[in-house]
């Protein structure tokens, strides 16, 4: 997976339903599948927020699941794929600590989430719909793996830690591949690389405008914020509490867009 978001599935940027920020509209911009919401909707404005707390939240719970991945599943990552590559190199080269076949289940699982999202996708033409799914998919493959936490004496070795790696893996597929789908700028979930080149490369400090600050750094205190809890109950309580809570996150970042306007901004025609 890239850490730029990748825009809509058939390349374009123009599939985003959250403006990126640049101030620029074209004729027709108010349509909420094609940017931002004409003048002062408050309706598509608040559809918008809504989308964006979503996925801010989704990105918390992947600092709580890749805490748990890393510190708990023998450092392999189950949510960023480009720090899995590179562990994955660390292993090859017979870096002590480092786990090749741990890794690659996580590439596999995660690769084989993302192609079953894809496939699901290319026939839901209702992007709302479609994130609803995924989230829900999440959680509850995420409470599985909470269940297996706590049901089992370790998940950081033998069979318990590979399923664990597979399911949270795959769950992390389902969701990144999704996500692109409806390609938010800045708010790919799961990376920050270049979210945070954004936050320089257009700060003022560069002669930029700051356009899109907020958010981009929205999204990185929700990652650390995610990654500080999870490694906190990780390190005090062990691996179930944090991803029954990444569960419940996801659960609940559900329930919450399906409660909003959000759907609809997604749901709308591109």
């Amino acid at each position: 997976m890239s850490d730029a978001p990748s825009g809509s599935p058939g390349g374009g940027a123009g599939g985003s339903p959250v403006s990126g920020g640049s101030g620029s509209s074209s004729p027709g911009s108010g349509s909420p599948g094609s940017g931002s919401p004409a003048g002062g909707d408050p309706a598509g404005h608040g559809a918008q927020a809504s989308l964006l707390r979503t996925l801010l939240i989704l990105t918390l719970v992947s600092g709580l699941v890749d805490a748990v991945s890393y510190l708990g599943l023998g450092r392999v990552f189950t949510a960023n794929m480009t720090g899995n590559v590179v562990v994955l190199g660390f292993a090859a080269a017979g870096a002590p600590g480092f786990s090749a076949p741990a890794s690659l289940t996580s590439l596999g699982a995660f690769l084989l989430g993302a192609i079953c999202a894809g496939r699901v996708g290319s026939r839901m033409a209702r992007r709302g719909r479609l994130l609803m799914l995924a989230m829900m998919t999440e959680a509850i493959l995420v409470g599985v793996t909470a269940a297996i936490a706590f049901l089992s004496s370790t998940v950081a070795s033998g069979a318990a830690r590979y399923t664990v790696i597979a399911i949270l893996a795959f769950a992390m597929g389902v969701r990144n591949a999704t996500v692109r789908r409806i390609a938010v700028p800045d708010m790919t979930t799961t990376v920050l690389t270049m979210t945070l080149t954004g936050l320089a490369a257009d700060s003022s400090l560069a002669g930029g405008t700051n356009k899109g600050a907020g958010r981009r750094a929205s999204a990185v205190a929700a990652m650390l914020i995610g990654a500080v809890t999870g490694a906190a109950l990780f390190l005090h309580l062990g691996p179930g509490l944090p991803l029954l809570i990444a569960a419940v996150a996801a659960a609940g970042a559900a329930v919450s867009f399906r409660l909003s306007p959000a759907p609809g901004l997604l749901n709308a025609p591109r």
